[in-house]
């Protein structure tokens, strides 16, 4: 089954003229540099530029994953025993497992390449833009998954998941200049 074509209107025209513009900038942070260049945490943090490229293609897949399934696409879910507060104390004796996912979102492993990052990011933001252009109502909405990061009974619409998406691909862009700049004096913008 093939999804009609949809002819953009302007708001869908410049939200993912954003994100496009989003995109850009972050992917330029890694344009000329080799795997270990984009390995590398050339500040006193523990980000790599290969590692936010990596987190922002989850970031988006995640969200759009919800955009289009809801809470259900974002499970917080811990381990039987462990509580929000053994996390924040950092007295749990078991860690999520998404927890250990995403820790790994933010550094380049052994065997990955920014020609794969980059690939994957390029699947992922193909997936959005359709989503974007096929959703029928950019106002629908879903109620946000638990976590003690949303608001009780809050609810997302297509359309905040987007802004959200773009402003995390842009926050993220900056930090990636900021790296590009440490790592070889460069910036991407």
């Amino acid at each position: 089954m093939t999804t009609p074509s949809v002819s953009p209107d302007p708001e869908r025209t410049d939200l993912l003229a954003a994100l496009a513009e989003a995109r850009a900038a972050l992917t330029a942070s890694v344009s000329g540099l080799t795997d270990e260049q984009a390995g590398r945490t050339p500040t006193v943090s523990a980000l790599c530029l290969g590692g936010l490229v990596k987190h922002v293609t989850a970031m988006e897949e995640g969200w759009l994953n919800f955009a289009v399934e809801g809470p259900s696409a974002m499970s917080f879910a811990l381990p039987d025993g462990v509580t929000w507060d053994d996390l924040t104390a950092g007295t749990a004796r078991e860690f999520p497992t998404w927890m250990a996912d995403r820790e790994k979102e933010f550094r380049m492993l052994p065997g990955e390449t920014v020609a794969g990052i980059l690939q994957a990011y390029e699947q992922v933001s193909a997936r959005s833009e359709k989503i974007v252009l096929t959703t029928p109502d950019l106002s629908a909405s879903h109620p946000l998954p638990e976590a003690p990061w949303n608001e009780p009974g809050g609810e997302w619409s297509v359309r905040r998941v987007l802004t959200h998406v773009i402003a995390e691909t842009s926050q993220h862009a900056g930090h990636a200049d900021i790296l590009r700049e440490a790592l070889d004096g460069r910036t991407a913008t």
